[in-house]
């Protein structure tokens, strides 16, 4: 029978702490969440490899070195409420619970039953799973505190970062051709500045892609 914790501690201690993750929020989740439950069943063996883990229809589970400093930039106060954009079957959005104090997630519909199940499952109470197109975002659950796209971007529309809070803060991966960049932006009465956290690639969602143009 598979260990999956023992899995799960290599992950961290080889994956995760390397790259310069030591907020312990951080380390405790991703040493609580049962990676294997977010994945498909016929992937599992690979949950805790250092890759991402293909979901179907071009996405994925971002890799856990990724994820991680993603989680670490945003630097999440245990009062905060966040906006998980694109969680696939929730493992992120699972994270972001054991660290926020809530947590709206937003998928498309065939990802956003399974993940919901899963959650309420694993006791992930404080997790509200909503079906939509993903550059929507959930207005009327806002406005977060953090916001985090999971998987690679072109443009992200307005329509979604005017539904950070004051002083919010957004993190996602802009991707140009295979090159990519994490960047995290800062909200302020001045609007939102972008600044480079480091450098990661992951598949571009075709909600942010740079042909895709949203309206409110």
């Amino acid at each position: 029978m598979t260990d999956y914790a023992e899995r799960r501690r290599t992950m961290v201690d080889t994956q995760v702490r390397p790259s310069d993750v030591t907020k312990f929020p951080i380390i405790d989740a991703m040493l609580q969440v049962p990676r294997e439950e977010f994945v498909p069943p016929n992937h599992r063996d690979a949950a805790y490899i250092g890759e991402n883990v293909d979901l179907g229809d071009g996405r994925v589970v971002l890799e856990p070195r990724t994820l991680g400093k993603m989680l670490d930039a945003l630097d999440i106060q245990r009062d905060e409420v966040a906006l998980d954009i694109g969680p696939g079957l929730g493992y992120s959005s699972a994270l972001l619970a054991r660290m926020a104090d809530a947590v709206v997630a937003v998928e498309e519909e065939g990802f956003a039953g399974e993940a919901e199940q899963t959650l309420s499952q694993l006791g992930y109470d404080n997790v509200a799973v909503m079906s939509g197109p993903l550059a929507q975002g959930a207005a009327k659950h806002g406005p977060y505190d953090i916001i985090m796209i999971q998987g690679g971007v072109e443009t992200v529309p307005q329509g979604l970062t005017d539904q950070l809070k004051d002083n919010g803060r957004i993190v996602c991966i802009f991707m140009e051709n295979q090159l990519g960049v994490c960047r995290i932006g800062h909200k302020s009465q001045n609007g939102l500045n972008w600044r480079f956290a480091f450098n990661a690639s992951a598949p571009i969602l075709s909600a942010f892609a740079a042909d895709t143009e949203f309206a409110l």
